[in-house]
C-alpha cells in the first residue's frame, strides 16, 4: 500500500493551526512522500506476511480503483469499487476496513514528522518569524510599543489553559497509540545517515513495530471507564505536558531577554506560571452517571502520582548530574544549610554540596510523595524526612540551589535541568491538572428541592416547595439561605442517591483542596444555566459541603474560600440571555464581595459550542457567540470586573473547531485581556499532543494568539469593531435568522427526519463502539433532542455530509442577496460587494467562511448519497437528501461568489493533501455502507466469532475509526 502524492501536514489538516506557507512548485514535498512510502510499502508487507497474498491482493485492487476514481473522477471506477466491496465476504471486509484504517493512521504519523520537519526548516530559512510562533507576537508587540517588562506584567496575571476533557470522539485505543508513538520514534531514524547494518536493523524494527500494530485489536471490548478515561489523559503529561510546557516558558525567557546579553547571563528565577493545565475527566458529571466521588478522588490521586514521579525522577538526575565539589566552586550559606540537613552516610559526598542538598530534597519529596499518595513512590533507598507542605516550600529549596549556582558562576548548570523543574513546578505543584466540577442545573434544582424539604424549611409562612417556586422567590431564599450558620443537610435525615451523590462529591472536592492545594479543583461549572438561581443554588451546596464557610457569602465578609460558580450557556436562547444573567449575578453584593476577595476580581463564563450549533445551525451558533461575547465584555467593563471566557470548542467545525490561532485573534476586543480557557476535546486531543514537538507548537500558537489579542493596541482594534458591527451587524443579524430558520425547518420541523438521520448515518452504531465512559444520549431515546451534540456531529462527519458545518448558510446568503434588510445597499450588487468586503476585512466573518471552506471541501455528496440509500422509505429519503443536496450546492455557489475563489484555491497544500488523503477514506465509506446495510438486513446471518461478537459490526466499528482517522477533526 503506497501513496503515490504528497498529503498536507496532520496541522493543517486536522486545526488549520500550521504556519502558512508558499505552495511549492513541486507538490511531492519528497520527504514525506518517502516517509508515506516507506510506511505504505512495510504496512503491505505485514498485511501480505500475516494475512496471505489473496487479501493483499484485494485490498491493493480496493486501492488502485479508489485512487484512479480520485484522480480521474470516473463514475466507471467508483461503480467498480462499489461492486468489489459488495463482494467481499465478512473476513475479507474486516481485513480490508483495517488495512485503509491502519494507512490512514500511518500517514497521521508520517505528517506529523513532516509538519516537525517543515517547521524547523522555516526557522532555519524563514525570513521572517512564523505567523503564531512567540517570536512573531513579540517583534509585533515590540512594533507597537510593547517591551519585555510590560509582557512580563502581563504574565503576571496572564491565564492560559487548554483543558483536557473526556468527550467520546477518540476511537483509537490507548495500545494503538503507545505504538504509533514508537513508530513515530523509529521513523525518525530512517532519515539519518545510517551503516548499512543501522539501516536494516531500524528498518527491522520499523516493520516489527507496524506488524505489532496489525496484530494489535483496533477495538475496545469494553466500554471505557471514567478511571480509564484519567489514565488515558495522564500518557500525554509523560509525553508531552511535563516536558514540552517548561520548554516554551524558558523559551519565551530566553527571547524576553534584553539584547546584549550573553550565554552565561541567564535568568534561574521561573516566570509567572501563565500558562497550566486544566481537566474535566473525573470530575464532569453533566449526563455521565458513572463519575462520583470515588472519580474525583482517584483523579487528583493519579495526576499527583504522575507530577511527583516526574520530580523525583528530575531530582534523582540533578543529583547524579550536579557533581559541583565544594573546593572548585563555592556555595551560599542556604544552601550549605540545606546540604547539612542531608542524613546521606556516604563519605565520597561530604565535599559535594550540592548533591547532599538533592539528597536531602528528595528524601523531603518521597516523604510528601507518601502522605499524598499513600504510595512509596521513591526510586532509590532514603531516609525519614519532613513533609512538604505544599509545593511552594519544595519550590524554595529548589530556588536556594538554583540561587547559588546563579551566584557562584552556575546559570549555565541550573539551566540543564534544574530551571526546567523549578517552572515545572510553578506549574503543575502537587495536583498536575485543575479539575473542574461540571453538573446541570436542573440537578442541582432538585438537589436543593429535597434538603428544603426534609429539613422543613419555611418561607414567607409556608413550608418551601423550592420546584414551584417562581425564580424571584427562588432567589430571595438562596440568598437568605446563605446567610444562615445552621446547617440545612443533616446527618439524621436519609436522601435520595442523587442528594447523596451530589453531596459526596463537593465534600470530596473540600477535602481534596485542602489535600493538594486550592489548584486543585478552582472551579465549577453549572450547564445549563437558564436563570441567576441557577448559580445561586452552586454557592448554597459548597456552603453545605464545607467549601464555603457558613455566612462567608455575606456581603460584610471577606470571603477566601469556595470554588468560583462558572455559567454554562449553550443554546441559542441562552446564549441571548447570558448578558442580562451576570449583570444580575454581578450585582449582588454577596457575589460582588466573593468575586473581588475570593476570585482576585475575575469572573469567568463559559460558552457551549456543540449544544448551540445542534440548536440553531452553524452560522446561527457563531452569531450568537460573538455576540453574548461582546455583550458580555460591556456587562464587565461596566462592573470593572475581568471577564475570562471559557470557550467549549469541540474538534469539528460544527463544533468551534478549526484554527485556535485564528479563533483567538478573530475574538472581539477585550474578550481575551491574558483570560481565556479552551477544552481540548476527543480525537484533537491525540492529534496536538500525542507527538511533543506537534504539541509544542500549538501549545506556542495558543500563547502567542493570547498576546497578540491580549496587548495589540485596543483602541483601534476597539473601534474597528465597532465600525464592522455597524456596518455589517444587521446584515449578520438577519442572515442568521434566515440561516436559523432553514436549519431548524430541516432537522426539527420536516415529518421523518428523525427516521432518515438514525437510518442514514452510523449513530446507533457509533453508540456501541466503547469510545467512552458517557452515553450517547441524555435519555433512553432515539429522538434528535435527546441526542448529545457530539455523536450528533460525529455521525455528519462518517457520512461525508458534515451538515453541521454549513447547513443553512447557503439559503442566508442569497436571501440577503435577493432582498437585503433594513439599512442594506440598495442593489443585489451592492450588497455582493458588501459581503465581499465583510469576508476582507472583519476578521469574525472571514474565520467563519474559512472554517466552513475546510467542511465544504470535506463534504461528498456522492458519498452521502449511498448513505442516504439506506433508509428504506424512497419517497421521504429523496425528499429529505434532496433538499440537502440543494443547500449543499447553494452553499457552495454563495461562498465562491462572496470569498471569490474557488474551493482551497488558497491553499494548495491542503487541497491537494485532500485530494490524495480521500483516496484512501473513500473505500472505508464505501465499505462502511455495505456493512450497514448487511448488519441491518433482517436475514439472518452466521457472522459471529467464537466470543459471540458480530464480525459485520465489528468490521463497521473499524470503519468508524478509519474514516475519523482520515478526516482528523470529526469529532
Amino acid at each position: 500500500m503506497q501513496c503515490a502524492a504528497y498529503i498536507a501536514s496532520n496541522i493543517t489538516i486536522a486545526t488549520g493551526d500550521s504556519v502558512k506557507q508558499a505552495a511549492s512548485s513541486n507538490m511531492e514535498s519528497s520527504p514525506l512522500r518517502s516517509d508515506i512510502r516507506l510506511l505504505g510499502k512495510t504496512l503491505g508487507d505485514v498485511v501480505k506476511e500475516c494475512e496471505g497474498k489473496a487479501i493483499y491482493d484485494v485490498i491493493e485492487k480496493l486501492r488502485r480503483a479508489a485512487v484512479k476514481f480520485r484522480r480521474e473522477g470516473n463514475e466507471v471506477d467508483s461503480r467498480i469499487l462499489e461492486r468489489q466491496i459488495s463482494r467481499l465476504a465478512d473476513g475479507e471486509a474486516n481485513s480490508v476496513a483495517r488495512a485503509f484504517s491502519y494507512f490512514l493512521h500511518l500517514s497521521n504519523i508520517a505528517e506529523d514528522r513532516d509538519q516537525n520537519r517543515r517547521q524547523r526548516e522555516y526557522e532555519l530559512h524563514g525570513a521572517t518569524p512564523a505567523r503564531g510562533s512567540l517570536q512573531h507576537a513579540l517583534d509585533l508587540l515590540k512594533e507597537n510599543g510593547i517591551g519585555s517588562r510590560k509582557v512580563l506584567r502581563y504574565l503576571e496575571e496572564a491565564c492560559i489553559v487548554p483543558v483536557l476533557t473526556a468527550h467520546p470522539t477518540e476511537v483509537q485505543r490507548k495500545s494503538t497509540l503507545d505504538l504509533h508513538r514508537e513508530i513515530a520514534r523509529q521513523l525518525a531514524n530512517t532519515g539519518a545517515t545510517l551503516t548499512p547494518s543501522e539501516k536494516l536493523l531500524t528498518e527491522q524494527r520499523l516493520a516489527g513495530l507496524v506488524a505489532a500494530l496489525w496484530q494489535t485489536r483496533m477495538l475496545r471490548k469494553q466500554k471505557l471507564t471514567v478511571l480509564d478515561e484519567i489514565d488515558n489523559a495522564l500518557t500525554y503529561y509523560t509525553s508531552t505536558f511535563l516536558t514540552t510546557i517548561p520548554r516554551i516558558y524558558q523559551d519565551l525567557s530566553t527571547r524576553l531577554r534584553r539584547p546584549g546579553r550573553t550565554v552565561f547571563d541567564i535568568n534561574t528565577a521561573p516566570l509567572p506560571a501563565f500558562l497550566k493545565m486544566g481537566s474535566w475527566i473525573g470530575g464532569d458529571r453533566d449526563g455521565n452517571p458513572n463519575v462520583d466521588a470515588s472519580t474525583l478522588e482517584q483523579a487528583l490521586l493519579r495526576q499527583s502520582t504522575r507530577a511527583l514521579q516526574h520530580y523525583l525522577m528530575e531530582i534523582k538526575n540533578l543529583g547524579t548530574e550536579i557533581s559541583i565539589s565544594q573546593s572548585l566552586g563555592t556555595a551560599s550559606p542556604q544552601l550549605l544549610a540545606l546540604a547539612q540537613a542531608s542524613q546521606d552516610p556516604s563519605p565520597h559526598r561530604l565535599d559535594e554540596p550540592y548533591r547532599r542538598a538533592f539528597i536531602h530534597v528528595y528524601a523531603r519529596l518521597a516523604a510528601t510523595a507518601l502522605a499524598l499518595t499513600g504510595r512509596q513512590l521513591a526510586l532509590r533507598p532514603t531516609y525519614p524526612a519532613p513533609v512538604y507542605p505544599d509545593p511552594m516550600a519544595f519550590q524554595t529549596d529548589l530556588q536556594v540551589i538554583a540561587d547559588s549556582l546563579h551566584q557562584h558562576h552556575g546559570s549555565l548548570i541550573a539551566a540543564l535541568r534544574l530551571s526546567g523543574l523549578l517552572q515545572a513546578v510553578s506549574i503543575f505543584g502537587f495536583h498536575l491538572a485543575t479539575v473542574d466540577l461540571r453538573q446541570s442545573s436542573d440537578v442541582h434544582e432538585r438537589v436543593l428541592t429535597e434538603l428544603f424539604g426534609a429539613a422543613g424549611v419555611q418561607w414567607n409562612g409556608k413550608a418551601v416547595d423550592y420546584a414551584a417556586m417562581s425564580e424571584d422567590d427562588r432567589n430571595a431564599l438562596l440568598r437568605h439561605e446563605l446567610r444562615q450558620v445552621r446547617p440545612l443537610v443533616s446527618p439524621w435525615i436519609s436522601y435520595s442517591a442523587e442528594t447523596e451523590k451530589e453531596l459526596a462529591i463537593l465534600r470530596a472536592a473540600a477535602t481534596i483542596r485542602q489535600t493538594y492545594g486550592k489548584d486543585a479543583i478552582r472551579q465549577t461549572i453549572v450547564s445549563h444555566t437558564e436563570t441567576l438561581s441557577d448559580l445561586l443554588e452552586v454557592l448554597v451546596l459548597q456552603q453545605e459541603t464545607g467549601l464555603i464557610s457558613p455566612a462567608s457569602g455575606g456581603a460584610s465578609h471577606k470571603p477566601q474560600d469556595g470554588l468560583m460558580v462558572v455559567p454554562l450557556f449553550e443554546t441559542i436562547p441562552d446564549l441571548m440571555r447570558g448578558s442580562d444573567i451576570m449583570a444580575d449575578w454581578l450585582d449582588l453584593p454577596e457575589v460582588a464581595t466573593r468575586v473581588r476577595y475570593a476570585q482576585d476580581g475575575i469572573q469567568e463564563v463559559m460558552l457551549g459550542y456543540s449544544d448551540s450549533n445542534k440548536d440553531g445551525g452553524y452560522l446561527t451558533s457563531n452569531w450568537a457567540l460573538y455576540r453574548a461575547e461582546r455583550q458580555l465584555v460591556r456587562v464587565f467593563k461596566q462592573r470593572k470586573i475581568r471577564l475570562r471566557l471559557f470557550h467549549g470548542r469541540g474538534g469539528s467545525v460544527g463544533r468551534g473547531g478549526g484554527s485556535s490561532f485564528d479563533a483567538i485573534l478573530a475574538q472581539p476586543p477585550g474578550t481575551v485581556h491574558g483570560q481565556i480557557r479552551l477544552t481540548e476535546q476527543g480525537e484533537v486531543i491525540q492529534t496536538k499532543y500525542k507527538d511533543p514537538e506537534v504539541g509544542r507548537w500549538h501549545l506556542e500558537n495558543f500563547v502567542a494568539a493570547t498576546l497578540e489579542a491580549s496587548l495589540a493596541p485596543n483602541s483601534a482594534a476597539s473601534k474597528t469593531e465597532d465600525d464592522n458591527m455597524a456596518q455589517f451587524g444587521a446584515a449578520l443579524e438577519f442572515m442568521s435568522d434566515v440561516a436559523q430558520h432553514s436549519y431548524r425547518d430541516l432537522v426539527y420541523q420536516t415529518p421523518g427526519f428523525n427516521d432518515y438521520f438514525f437510518a442514514s448515518t452510523p449513530i446507533l452504531e457509533i453508540a456501541g463502539l466503547n469510545i467512552g465512559s458517557r452515553p450517547a444520549s441524555r435519555k433512553a431515546s432515539q429522538k434528535i433532542e435527546d441526542l448529545r451534540a457530539i455523536p450528533w456531529g460525529f455521525s455528519w462527519a462518517q457520512c461525508r455530509v458534515m451538515l453541521t458545518g454549513w447547513y443553512g448558510v447557503g439559503t442566508a446568503l442569497r436571501t440577503y442577496l435577493e432582498k437585503g434588510c433594513e439599512g442594506s445597499p440598495a442593489t443585489s450588487g451592492e450588497r455582493v460587494t458588501q459581503l465581499q468586503q465583510m469576508a476582507q476585512v472583519w476578521p469574525f466573518f472571514r474565520t467563519l467562511l474559512s472554517n466552513m471552506e475546510q467542511v465544504l471541501a470535506k463534504t461528498d455528496l456522492g458519498i452521502a448519497r449511498r448513505y442516504a440509500d439506506l433508509v428504506p422509505d424512497k419517497k421521504l429519503r429523496d425528499r429529505i437528501f434532496g433538499r440537502i443536496e440543494q443547500e449543499f450546492a447553494l452553499t457552495l455557489e454563495m461562498f465562491q461568489r462572496v470569498a471569490q475563489h474557488e474551493l482551497l484555491d488558497q491553499d494548495a497544500l491542503l487541497k491537494a493533501a485532500l485530494g490524495e488523503r480521500f483516496a484512501y477514506i473513500d473505500p472505508l465509506n464505501h465499505l462502511q455502507v455495505e456493512l450497514l446495510r448487511r448488519h441491518r438486513s433482517a436475514r439472518p446471518r452466521r457472522d459471529r466469532d467464537d466470543d459471540g461478537e458480530s464480525r459485520t459490526q465489528r468490521a463497521i466499528h473499524m470503519t468508524i475509526n478509519g474514516v475519523a482517522a482520515g478526516l482528523r477533526n470529526s469529532g
